[in-house]
This record gives structure tokens, sequence and C-alpha cells, in this order.
């Protein structure tokens, strides 16, 4: 699958990026929250493009990050010779995480936050980012809230750069991560006020590793106790439906303790599991 993006205007792309850069370059120094997505990918690179040493990428590795994740990270990172360290969160030390009710983001932010605050004042960092970008205003993202408790600053939505803006740019720059599909933590695979756990978060690491193998690109396995329910971009539906494939994927998935399999057939959409929830958007 290839992430189709609106086209984008050339003049307005132009100016977004160089405000972009003209925010960065009012910065002293910059933390910059690095997960390997291309948001968060491409602000690192701006960063250090702009900043130098003066900026450092910091990936927070926990249960719920994946490992492909991390491994596209430290690739990046090593490709573009971008400052990176790798640091250790602990929200599955909090309860309130664990019971996974619909502001779980909120208690994974707060606490990759407080850590990433505390290196800052350590190291004599000026702020802290995060990849938000213009597209993300008015999603239910709680995780904005301890944003917003932290002084965390988000440069690429001050510069107004949407999801295609950001594509774009990150393909000029080389960036591979450029057309990766959106992705979330693996505790967003599990639905709410289900307890997250280090069992659930490696079956569903393990199912998408081996659903991934068989040659699907978007690809979200649905946590539902005995019961997978696999999320698939449209397109890639029917292949999931041939009798060879649909064997494969029954046997991968039974063999990591999975009784069920399902295809959702509304296929792959963000927020999937907030259907059904009264929802108000954290700017």
């Amino acid at each position: 699958m290839t992430v189709a993006t609106a086209p984008v205007e050339r003049t307005d792309i132009r100016r977004r990026e160089a405000a972009l850069y003209e925010r960065l370059r009012s910065l002293p120094s910059l933390i910059v929250a690095y997960s390997g997505g291309v948001d968060s990918a491409y602000l690192a690179w701006a960063a250090h493009h702009v900043l130098g040493p003066r900026a450092l990428a910091i990936t927070a590795d926990s249960e719920s990050y994946p490992e492909r994740h991390r491994a596209m990270a430290l690739s990046i990172a090593a490709r573009f010779g971008l400052p990176h360290e790798v640091i250790r969160t602990h929200e599955m030390d909090r309860p309130a995480y664990r019971a996974n009710g619909p502001d779980r983001c909120y208690h994974c932010k707060h606490e990759l936050y407080s850590v990433l605050a505390d290196v800052a004042r350590a190291r004599g960092f000026a702020a802290v980012a995060d990849g938000n970008n213009a597209d993300d205003r008015g999603d239910y993202r709680p995780g904005r809230k301890a944003a917003r408790e932290f002084g965390v600053v988000s440069p690429l939505d001050e510069a107004g750069l949407t999801k295609a803006d950001i594509r774009e740019l990150s393909h000029e720059a080389g960036l591979e991560c450029w057309d990766e599909p959106a992705s979330a933590c693996l505790s967003s695979r599990i639905p709410y006020f289900s307890e997250v756990t280090d069992t659930k978060l490696r079956q569903i690491e393990q199912a998408e590793t081996a659903v991934r193998a068989l040659g699907f690109r978007v690809v979200r396995v649905r946590h539902h106790g005995d019961l997978a329910r696999l999320e698939l971009a449209r397109e890639e539906m029917p292949r999931a439906l041939d009798p060879e494939i649909a064997d494969a994927i029954t046997s991968a998935l039974r063999g990591l303790g999975f009784r069920f399999i399902t295809v959702d057939l509304k296929g792959y959409r963000t927020g999937s599991l907030n259907e059904g929830l009264t929802l108000k958007p954290v700017s």
C-alpha cells in the first residue's frame, strides 16, 4: 500500500517549512520525543538541521513500544547522524495506565514527559518537543493534557504543518519512514477497561509481525481476549480471504494463543476502539 496524500501547494508548504525552521531557531536547545514515526522523525531531522548538537532525539523504550519502531528509530538516527538516546519509561508501573480507561494515553505521556523533563533540567535543555501536527487538532488525544502540564512544545503544529506536508518534506529529506502507515502504541489495540498486561502486548506484537510477514502492510490486531480482530487496509483485505493466506494467518495466531480470528469488514481506521464512546477533543 502506498500512503495517499493530497497534492501540497508548493508555496504554502515552503512557507510552513520556513515557519518551522524559524520556531526551531528560537529555541536555544531542544529534546525531541522521538518514536521513529514520520512526524517525530521529521521533527528530529529538522531540529538537527537547524540546531545541530543542541538538539537531542530521545526514544522511550517500554513494553508498549513495538520493536519495529525501535529498529526504525535507530536506523534513521544512525543514517542521519542525529544525536540520539534511548531511555526506559515505566508506564506499566502505573495502575491507572494498566486499568486502560479512555485516558490511558494521558498516563503514558505523563510518564514520558516527566522523564524527559528530568533529563532536560539535568542537562540544561531549554525545551521538550513532541511530534503533534496541525491535523491532530480537535482529535481525541488525552496525551495533549500531559504535554500542556509539562510545557511541551509542538513545533510542527505551531508551523501549521499537516500530515501531508510532513510526508512530502520527509520524502525530500530522504527519511525512509516518509510513507509509513500511521501507528500507535501496542496498548491501543486493547479495548478500554480491559487490563493492559505484558502478555497481551507480546501477543499483539507477535501477531502483527506474523501477519506483516505474509505481505500485509497495514495491520492492527485488536485483542478481545481469545479473539483477534484484524484490521487491514481495504485494498489488502481480499488477500486475507484467500484460503491459503487465511489458513496461514489462522495457524500463526492460534499458535500465539488466540482461539478465534476475524477480519473487520470496515478495514483499518484510526481510533476504532473509540467507537461507541462519547469523547471530547483534547487540544
